[in-house]
């Protein structure tokens, strides 16, 4: 495959006029790994419009090292149109490819500001770019000639000296293809556009003609010695040979990690016996995608590493299977096997059984059964002590071939298989059959998710137009709007007589690449309130042929004919017209998680993505005393946990260890943080897999047993945090500890101090949510919708992270009404207010003179600044500083924020107010609880009623000061602020500040205890409140 950079120069706004004649012919210039290519003349255009593809040859990796990975776009007038003797410099931009570069179908038209290139340069405008990348078949892009083809196939022997001379041939046509690119005027542009291309094409080409020699050779060479000479050319040779050394011949096991040849553990000389009945059957493993990761911050757990690749030497009627057995009870079987061209039978299945420590002596067995009739085929017995320990990065161990023993009646055949010891850092581990923690389950193991890209896609309804057969009379109209199964969307009533309906109105959905799904609007009409609506047309509209946009350019609208609903014969008959503009807004972030609970606030559209300022690593150690969630048997409990976590896009999940209180899963995953101010969620569940109710028979949920949420901005760089944390369970019942979960985690910094200075001084969220939010009941609504969508895709993949599970990890069901949060909320409000009331007491202690020490003070400070106010602002800062340097003393020891169940209020808080919490709705409890409940929320609401009659009564005796509602009152407010007024003219405002300082700081034998007149004054005023019914 050969990858090709696509830039569309599309347009271009407000140049700047460079020609003398108030305009300019500009031109754009591309440079991108040493290729260059320009774009046509727009002549006198400061709005130019060019709509021109140039491709570029995307970089190796070894070479952009060298060259570079940067795309520079420079606009420059044309000399060749106006009075310049040259091309002035009209702006310019670099790009960065690992930003801004995405695959084909991704690209969105973005606008880009001009740079200067000095200080001096006079600079305006921007230019509009849509940047992607395709990959083209190698083939395709250097065809080898046709003609000589038919050649080959007369003249066979000379095929290796026919091979130069097509060389040459596709030279030419590369250096002319990239002329028409190409503009005359420029002559430097032109000579070096000239000399780039024939680099390109002849690196092209040499993949093609390297690649042609290695087919033409076509003896066979003879068999090497150490390969099976039984198999060759295709037909099976019974007759094994006589020499009974064993042979060793490597395979390969890794892709990315040499392999090195080492010598294997010898099998041990004694007589094998299997127990074909002792064996559990396990299912094939799943492939899965893990970062590779130090493993530095769990603890090394060490598995015993048995990989079956092939076997060799048996009848090939048989259906052979591998057992394999390590002393302790550990039992595990294979697959059956597949049958090669060649004769062999293959597994290519790891196998990894838990061993205490890595010197622990047992004895593995390995043998080979036929499926079919259960006979022994043969086996070998390894002693574990002998078998070699590898840690990574040690290359992994080759697999070497073993005959088989301990079979009299067939003929002994051999199996190729590696065994070693390991830990949970190795290559093979994720994909390795843990017949000790899975429980033969498949869907039960590791595995890390990628939630699907969400997209706003949003609507607006215009108009609808030549409704045919209607009467002359007023009708109601509405469009209903569908995207698949949940989403349902209508527009406002539209009441017309001439048939021409127009509503003018945005509707938001939430789409999932890859877009499948269709848009369908239905054109509704409304005979009566009591009717249903009637269906006059749809229109389906693929999601894959909606543009895409990343800022709030307007999108052209277009015209969608109506077809017939339900009537595939009359399906092409015109039913009228409807006005729509759609688009794909990815210059939000669709929300799916609670706004202070959130994990990434990146936009949809990949080229706004900044980069990564560290990458946070997480480290799941195990959980301690568990509590049982399920019986079996003579009512014993178990539990059966695993972890799920989610960061951002990226879900992981380890695997379920089986029946054990105290699960150690000891698994390190990372992920990159774009924004320290997020939070990671780590959750345990109980698998449920393969129980069923008794009355559906339908799969049961799995279980929660906690969650625990860290905030990325709370870590120390650098610093690892290891510690057990409470899992916290609230129910109808009450708050339940279910146990404790170990975690270690590590934020490590990627960007310098001013890059994360300069992450704090942005919005959280993108520039569209500013410049066109989102209503909060809206934003609430798809973020639920998102959740719903992200718990869809996750349950299709393979295993399947359940629907309960996702919504858990993203509290899409913890928004409804609960009495305990409104009391939360309440003492979370006093506690902020107690900052300002401690305050406003130590003022008026200081007016009484408690301490006289402290009130002298304040009077010299008071004194001070009222003279010197440049002072004020200095004085102030510098007093918050030391009131912060003063907690730092104070500040929590706690090893990270968690759940607090003293500020949840969850210890004392009434079981009813639970079942409250925890109602559906609507709700389905008896007809006198639900009255009680309404009787306890109406005395709720009376008092929320009083404090908001209070408050808005003090803002209207604010407004009652200047109208006039009581004419005395306003009369002498209106006097008494002239008078001040004309005070202020003529006496210094230092010495107003002073003397009103000094009275309101005066001793309490010169203060009235009544309170003051100001005050008794402004509760006379008037309110509203009396004209109230």
């Amino acid at each position: 495959m050969v990858r090709k950079l696509i830039v569309e120069v599309v347009d271009a706004r407000n140049l700047m006029p460079k020609d003398g004649h108030g305009t300019s012919s500009p031109y754009v210039q591309v440079d991108y790994y040493g290729q260059r290519k320009r774009t046509k003349t727009a002549i006198c255009e400061l709005n130019p419009t060019w709509n021109e593809v140039l491709e570029f040859n995307v970089a190796k990796p070894s070479d952009a090292q060298v060259l570079g990975d940067l795309l520079e776009v420079v606009i420059y007038h044309d000399k060749n149109h106006g009075p310049t003797t040259r091309n002035n410099f009209l702006g310019w931009i670099r790009l960065n490819s690992t930003q801004l570069f995405v695959k084909k179908g991704e690209e969105a038209l973005i606008y880009f500001p001009l740079q200067k290139k000095s200080l001096l340069s006079w600079i305006q405008g921007d230019i509009g770019l849509k940047i992607y990348y395709v990959d083209h078949d190698e083939n395709e892009v250097a065809p080898p000639p046709p003609p000589p083809e038919p050649e080959k196939k007369q003249e066979e022997p000379p095929a290796v000296a026919a091979a130069p001379p097509p060389e040459p041939a596709p030279a030419p046509p590369a250096a002319d293809g990239e002329k028409p690119n190409e503009e005359p005027p420029a002559a430097a542009a032109e000579a070096e556009a000239a000399a780039a291309p024939p680099p390109e094409h002849a690196e092209a080409e040499k993949p093609a003609e390297s690649a042609q020699p290695p087919p033409q050779p076509t003896v066979e060479e003879p068999t090497p010695p150490d390969v099976d000479s039984s198999t060759v050319g295709g037909v099976e040779e019974p007759t094994p040979p006589d020499d009974p050394v064993i042979e060793m011949m490597p395979a390969s096991v890794s892709k990315s990690v040499p392999e090195v040849r080492i010598a294997g553990p010898q099998p041990m000389k004694r007589p094998f016996t299997g127990h074909g009945s002792n064996f559990t059957p396990l299912d094939p493993t799943e492939s899965m995608t893990i970062e590779k990761s130090s493993f530095d911050l769990v603890e090394k757990m060490h598995y015993l590493f048995v990989q079956v690749v092939k076997a060799r030497k048996l009848s090939s009627i048989l259906n052979p299977i591998v057992k394999i057995g390590v002393s302790g009870g550990h039992h595990a079987q294979s697959n059956p096997a597949r049958k090669s061209p060649n004769f062999f039978f293959e597994w290519d299945q790891t196998f990894a059984f838990g061993r205490n420590s890595p010197d622990s002596s047992s004895t593995l067995e390995v043998s080979v059964w036929d499926s079919v009739q259960n006979t022994f085929l043969g086996g070998i017995c390894f002693d574990v002590a002998e078998i070699p320990l590898r840690d990574p990065p040690d290359s992994p161990l080759a697999p070497q071939w073993y005959r088989l023993d301990g079979n009299e009646t067939h003929y002994p055949g051999e199996l190729m298989l590696a065994t070693w010891i390991g830990t949970q850092a190795d290559e093979a581990f994720p994909d390795a059959t843990k017949s000790t923690d899975c429980r033969n389950n498949v869907n039960s193991r590791a595995k890390v998710y990628q939630s699907p890209k969400l997209w706003y896609l949003r609507a607006t309804v215009v108009e609808a137009r030549d409704i045919l057969d209607l009467p002359l009379k007023d009708l109601s109209f509405q469009i209903k709007a569908q995207l698949g199964i949940f989403q349902v969307l209508k527009t406002k009533v539209s009441i017309t007589r001439d048939g021409s309906p127009l509503w003018n109105e945005d509707l938001l959905f939430i789409a999932a690449e890859p877009f499948s799904d269709y848009l369908i609007f239905f054109l509704e009409m409304r005979q009566s309130s009591k009717a249903p609506p009637v269906t006059i047309g749809i229109v389906r509209i693929p999601n894959a042929a909606i543009e895409r946009r990343v800022d709030d350019r307007k999108v052209a609208s277009q015209w969608f004919n109506l077809e017939a609903p339900n009537n595939d014969e009359k399906r092409a008959m015109y039913k009228g017209r409807v006005h729509l503009r759609l688009c794909f807004d990815g210059g939000y972030h669709v929300m799916d998680e609670a706004a202070h609970l959130c994990s990434d606030y990146r936009p949809t559209a990949r080229q706004l993505w900044k980069p990564p300022v560290g990458t946070i690593e997480l480290g799941i150690i195990g959980c301690k005393s568990l509590i049982p969630m399920k019986t079996m048997g003579k009512g014993k409990g178990f539990t059966d946990a695993y972890c799920v976590a989610k960061y951002g896009s990226k879900w992981i999940r380890t695997r379920t260890i089986s029946d054990s209180l105290e699960p150690k899963w000891n698994e390190q995953y990372t992920w990159k943080v774009y924004d320290p101010c997020t939070v990671l969620s780590v959750g345990v569940f109980d698998d449920s897999s393969g129980i069923l109710f008794e009355t559906d028979s339908t799969s049961k949920p799995d279980s929660r047993i906690g969650k625990v949420r860290v905030r990325i901005s709370t870590l120390q760089t650098g610093k690892v945090y290891r510690n057990l944390y409470p899992l916290l369970v609230l129910s109808n019942s009450g708050m339940k500890k279910m146990g404790d979960l170990e975690i270690a985690i590590r934020f490590t910094r990627a960007a310098s101090n001013l890059d994360i200075l300069h992450v704090y001084s942005q919005p959280l969220l993108p520039l569209m949510h500013h410049i066109k939010p989102l209503g909060m009941v809206q934003q609430e609504m798809l973020r639920n919708i998102a959740a719903k969508t992200i718990a869809v895709h996750l349950s299709r993949s393979e295993p399947p992270v359940k629907r309960e599970v996702v919504l858990y990890m993203l509290d899409a069901d913890s928004q409804g009404f609960s009495m305990r949060k409104v009391r939360v909320n309440y003492f979370r409000i006093i506690n902020v207010i107690v900052g300002f009331m401690d305050i406003i007491k130590w003022v008026e202690e200081i007016r009484r003179w408690r301490n006289p020490m402290a009130t002298i003070l304040v009077h010299a400070l008071f004194v001070m600044l009222v003279w010197f106010p440049d002072l004020i602002v200095p004085t102030l800062a510098f007093y918050v500083f030391v009131i912060g340097a003063w907690n730092y003393r104070f500040k929590s020891r706690e090893p990270l924020p968690h759940f607090d169940p003293k500020i949840s209020l969850v210890d004392g808080v009434d079981r009813d107010e639970l079942d409250e919490e925890f109602d559906m709705i609507p709700s389905n409890k008896p007809n006198e609880v639900v009255r009680a409940r309404y009787d306890k929320l109406r005395t709720v609401g009376a008092r929320v009623q009083r404090i908001l009659g209070d408050i808005a009564s003090q803002g209207e005796r604010v407004q009652a000061l200047v109208t006039w509602r009581d004419p005395r009152a306003t009369g002498i407010f209106v006097g008494l602020c002239f008078v001040v007024a004309m005070i202020l003219y003529m006496v210094p405002s230092k010495m107003v500040a002073m003397a009103f300082g000094f009275y309101y700081l005066r001793h309490p034998i010169f203060r009235d205890r009544m309170p003051s007149p100001a005050l008794n004054f402004f509760r006379r005023l008037p309110s509203l409140s009396d004209r109230i019914m």
